[in-house]
């Protein structure tokens, strides 16, 4: 009997091995594109100079997606506590906290900040 789980589970580690170099060949490169191979970062060629200047554009829109990663951050523990405390409170303290982010988010959009062209 301890035998037979010996075989089998050697059996099985070999055709697992097998499988996995199967799809290990399966999805190797098929050619090498100079493109392909290298290193992609913000939208800059790693080979040219690193003096380019910084587009700012892409700078206010990474800060924005941090604000609103950050809202959600503070609002969730806000839904916990929805239970807890007073509710109306609770509202109240959301729909400020909202409000200040869509005050800000029609700010940079009036000021041509979202726009990419």
């Amino acid at each position: 009997m301890i035998l037979m789980i010996l075989i089998l589970s050697i059996a099985l580690l070999l055709l697992l091995g097998f499988i996995w170099l199967l799809l290990y060949l399966l999805s190797m490169k098929s050619f090498i594109d100079r493109e392909k191979s290298s290193p992609f970062e913000c939208g800059f060629d790693p080979i040219s100079s690193p003096r380019i200047p910084f587009s700012s554009h892409f700078f206010l829109i990474a800060v924005i997606f941090l604000v609103f990663d950050v809202e959600l951050v503070v609002i969730m523990p806000l839904m916990l506590c929805l239970t807890t405390n007073n509710l109306l409170e609770m509202y109240l303290t959301m729909i400020f906290f909202l409000f200040i982010l869509i005050i800000g988010l029609f700010h940079e959009w009036n000021n041509k900040m979202l726009d990419w062209m």
